[in-house]
């Protein structure tokens, strides 16, 4: 019994830090995880609001968890966004009929984007940031310690056809055992299918937080894109898990208003 009680918390452990770690960091034009380069313009705002609802099993456990975010972001120059993410979070474990669940609001995020390079199509920018950590770390909602990240991030526009390109190392600083040295590799395509529609496809990676394990996360994704206005997106998409430690699907989804 203590056996499985261990196993349970550390499954519990592992997939609340890798939603973490896949919602913090990652404001990309919602269903994508992968960023492009594309910032507001001076003096705009846009404030995105996103879910996701995960479901993973593994022998007895299986694991729901449900994400909700609020991403308001403000263009300081054409070419420098500041970004201010609030992330609330539940999860909700069940082994053998024994379940155990947790709800709240998970670490803050800040960062910047800089597009630093644009001609012909090709753009590429930097995204430096920093979660506070304002989660409860005792109820895995949080990491307990700042955490900081750097992305690199390139686009390549061709219509009706776009390619992003994300590469980011992340230093995972945690109260717990988990790595702190964390890369991440995706690379995602949209394509223009008809007028205000878009089809969006996302594929991805990184080091697995868990010490225990050295087999990454992996995931791909397809949705869609849907712009109601010029000003306002619909976007939804499904998730799946390429490899073991991530969670073996998912349902991504929110909205874009831009003012």
């Amino acid at each position: 019994m203590k056996e499985r009680i261990v196993r349970l918390h550390l499954h519990i452990c592992g997939l609340v830090v890798l939603g973490l770690l896949a919602s913090s960091p990652s404001f990309a034009a919602i269903p994508l995880i992968t960023d492009d380069t594309g910032t507001q313009g001076k003096g705009k705002f846009q404030l995105e609001l996103a879910t996701e609802f995960g479901h993973d099993k593994d022998e007895t456990i299986t694991n729901k968890n449900s994400d909700f975010s609020a991403t308001l972001t403000y263009g300081i120059t054409d070419s420098v966004d500041v970004v201010l993410f609030v992330p609330y979070g539940s999860w909700r474990s069940d082994d053998s009929g024994s379940a155990t669940r947790e709800s709240g609001f998970s670490d803050l995020a800040i960062e910047t984007k800089w597009r630093f390079y644009e001609k012909e199509g090709v753009s590429l920018a930097l995204k430096p940031g920093f979660t506070v950590p304002t989660g409860d770390a005792e109820k895995d909602l949080g990491n307990g310690r700042m955490t900081y990240y750097l992305y690199f991030i390139a686009s390549k526009e061709m219509n009706p056809w776009a390619f992003h390109l994300n590469l980011a190392y992340i230093r995972n600083n945690n109260t717990g055992n988990d790595r702190k040295d964390i890369w991440h590799a995706s690379l995602a395509s949209t394509v223009g299918v008809m007028k205000n529609l878009k089809l969006v496809g996302d594929i991805g990676l990184e080091t697995n937080p868990e010490s225990a394990s050295s087999t990454p996360p992996a995931y791909v994704l397809g949705g869609a894109i849907y712009s109601a206005s010029e000003n306002f997106d619909i976007g939804l998409g499904l998730k799946a898990g390429l490899t073991n430690p991530e969670t073996d699907v998912a349902v991504r989804g929110g909205i874009a208003y831009r003012f």
